[in-house]
């Protein structure tokens, strides 16, 4: 196959991090990202050059175009984390070349060269091949939100309590998880923002469903934690929601941090809890725990392919921008709820 020499992107403006930290939400393309051409990268060893055919937003993604990730930018280059497409060159180790030609969910980590672009470059270890009941827009958001939900809730599991909490209970990751936890008799308890949201969460499989914005939340929230006695806190917000949270669990909670949606200060109200009644606070990031639990990430992989091939997870798409569009919409599609954005090349 004949490659072009020359791909569309969306490049980063800023490079390492920032020092201005702002909120989750994108407010606007302009301060982080820049449309621009660039010369196709040519795959190292243990690599794959994949054409780009669907790439997903997450807010990690956002946190990265916004230089407040655990990975720093390089100006210039494409930003995105995940994406689908088909492998079109790779380098010469045996497993990377056993790629070439084959439909993959891929997610470009450590490469620098990210998934909104007309073609990306991931390690060849980060791609899956699809089976072809996968949908390209399962496959473009088949590694973030699916491996995350399976190995967080192999946390609940190994726990051992029946309810755990989640926040922002209305995202794709935490509806996966909702699901994963009816199917196994566990019950969440989850916070959300608009009561809207409540209905349909509770059909999906949670317990109790909270909105954070109600004038009895504390109340509510208190009674709920009372009845069910979670000790595992999964938490995507941090702030104050999440500190009023973690002070009304009971002993022995665990607050298990994986996201920053809220950019206000976060803080422990009764710091003697960790002493005397031994909570503790925790990070989780997907990279480490791919590789502390390499075991674990094939049959995560072929789980969450089934699951979106028989039905029982499905991606919500709220829209599929053109990239050359992306400039102008993304900021506003992903103020929409519920959905999830992707960038289409």
């Amino acid at each position: 196959m004949t490659l072009p020499s020359q791909m569309q992107g969306l490049l980063l403006v800023g490079d390492g991090y920032t020092r201005t930290p702002s909120a989750a939400a994108l407010e606007a393309m302009e301060p982080y990202l820049q449309p621009g051409r660039i010369a196709v990268p040519a795959p190292g060893p243990a690599q794959a050059l994949i054409k780009v055919s669907l790439a997903s937003i997450n807010p990690s993604d956002i946190a990265f175009i916004k230089g407040q990730y655990g990975q720093p930018r390089v100006k210039g280059r494409p930003a995105g984390f995940e994406g689908v497409g088909i492998v079109v060159a790779t380098g010469d180790d045996p497993y990377a070349r056993s790629l070439a030609g084959k439909r993959v969910a891929f997610a470009t980590g450590v490469s620098n060269w990210g998934a909104w672009a007309d073609y990306a470059v991931a390690e060849a270890a980060s791609c899956i091949p699809l089976i072809d009941t996968v949908r390209d827009e399962d496959g473009a958001a088949m590694i973030v939100n699916p491996l995350t939900a399976l190995a967080m809730f192999g946390i609940v599991r190994e726990e051992g309590e029946k309810s755990f909490i989640m926040t922002a209970g209305a995202s794709q990751l935490c509806k996966l998880i909702i699901g994963l936890a009816k199917e196994e008799g566990f019950r969440p308890i989850v916070t959300v923002r608009r009561d809207e949201q409540i209905p349909l969460l509770k059909e999906l499989g949670a317990a109790h469903v909270l909105n954070e914005k109600a004038a009895d939340f504390e109340v509510a929230l208190r009674e709920a934690i009372k009845a069910e006695q979670p000790r595992i806190f999964l938490d995507a917000v941090t702030g104050p929601l999440a500190s009023t949270i973690f002070n009304a669990m009971p002993k022995r909670a665990r607050w298990i941090v994986y996201g920053r949606l809220d950019a206000e200060p976060t803080v422990i109200r009764e710091p003697g809890q960790l002493i005397f009644q031994h909570k503790r606070v925790e990070g989780f990031w997907l990279a480490e725990w791919m590789r502390q639990f390499r075991d674990r990430l094939g049959p995560a992989v072929l789980e969450a392919q089934k699951r979106f091939s028989d039905g029982r997870w499905s991606t919500e798409v709220t829209a599929v921008v053109p990239l050359d569009e992306a400039m102008a919409r993304l900021p506003a599609e992903l103020a929409k709820p519920n959905g999830k954005v992707f960038i289409k090349p």
